[in-house]
This record gives structure tokens, C-alpha cells and sequence, in this order.
């Protein structure tokens, strides 16, 4: 059986931290996601996606995302349900989500990716830091000659 989702869209608001009685994180949150086709009137419509993160990944998402953000999430659909005070069963869809990534760099020019893990129960957090491309870090400024001769085909 086969569980992925991988998505790419915007915050809708803030993640939503919370605490669960035995102190472990959670944060839920709502992405939205472009569709891949303009409706009728031209205009591009999206998908409102809940989504919920545990443990350390949940707190590094709710600290560095904020609302707008645009954030890559790797995990797996759940379907649960629950009664609500009307004794209604209430059912929710929901993606679990395993990894996260912040796609775009900060606003005060800070050029940095942002990834959070959360795996069999463990989170992990690692913060890499890589170059945006300039004209200046073009790696095919320094060409050399050669000439045909010294091909080796």
C-alpha cells in the first residue's frame, strides 16, 4: 500500500502550536495550493489543505513559517473522526505531515533552506545554508579555451 502527498503551497495563516497533556508539540495549518488550470474567468483557483505536524518539526514550522510562507510538506493522508457536542460524528481528512522545507528565503535577504523532520517518533532539525544564484556566482563565468585537438574524442 502506498500513502505519499507531497505539496508546495502558502500558509493560510499562522501554524496553530500546540502542547498535548504529555508535553508533545503539534501544529496544524492549512496550505494552499494553486490549481494547475485557470476557471472560466480566467483566474486560478486553490486548494485549502489541512495538515498537522508533531514534535520538534511542529516547533521549528510554527517558529520560521509564517502566514504566506511558502513551504514544500512531504507525508501521508489521514482520515480520523471524531463526536462533536451535538454527538455528530465528524469526520476529518487530514495530511500527517513527515518533512517539511521553507522555499523561499527570508524578506531581509537572508539566503537559507529550512527543512524539519518528524520520523518514528523522533524530530530532527537540520538548517542548511546555500547561495542564490547571481551573475557573480555563475559557474560558467570562468570558461577556458580548448581547442579540438586536445579532445580526447
Amino acid at each position: 500500500m502506498i500513502n505519499n502527498v507531497t505539496l508546495v503551497g502558502r500558509l493560510a495563516a499562522d501554524p496553530d502550536l500546540r502542547y498535548t497533556s504529555q508535553g508533545t508539540a503539534t501544529a496544524s495549518f492549512r496550505l494552499a495550493v494553486n490549481r494547475n488550470f485557470t476557471n472560466q474567468s480566467g483566474e486560478r483557483e486553490a486548494d485549502f489543505i489541512s495538515c498537522v505536524i508533531w514534535r520538534k518539526a511542529a516547533e521549528n514550522l510554527a517558529n520560521y513559517a509564517k502566514k504566506g510562507s511558502l513551504v514544500g510538506v512531504t507525508g501521508r493522508i489521514q482520515t480520523r473522526f471524531y463526536e462533536n457536542q451535538q454527538g455528530q460524528r465528524v469526520y476529518v481528512t487530514e495530511v500527517v505531515v513527515e518533512s517539511f522545507s521553507l522555499l523561499e528565503s527570508k524578506r531581509d535577504g537572508s539566503n537559507s533552506q529550512t527543512s524539519g523532520r518528524s520520523q518514528g517518533g523522533e524530530g530532527n532539525y537540520t538548517r542548511n545554508n546555500q547561495s542564490s544564484y547571481s551573475a557573480t556566482s555563475d559557474p560558467f563565468s570562468n570558461t577556458i579555451d580548448i581547442s579540438s585537438d586536445d579532445l580526447p574524442f
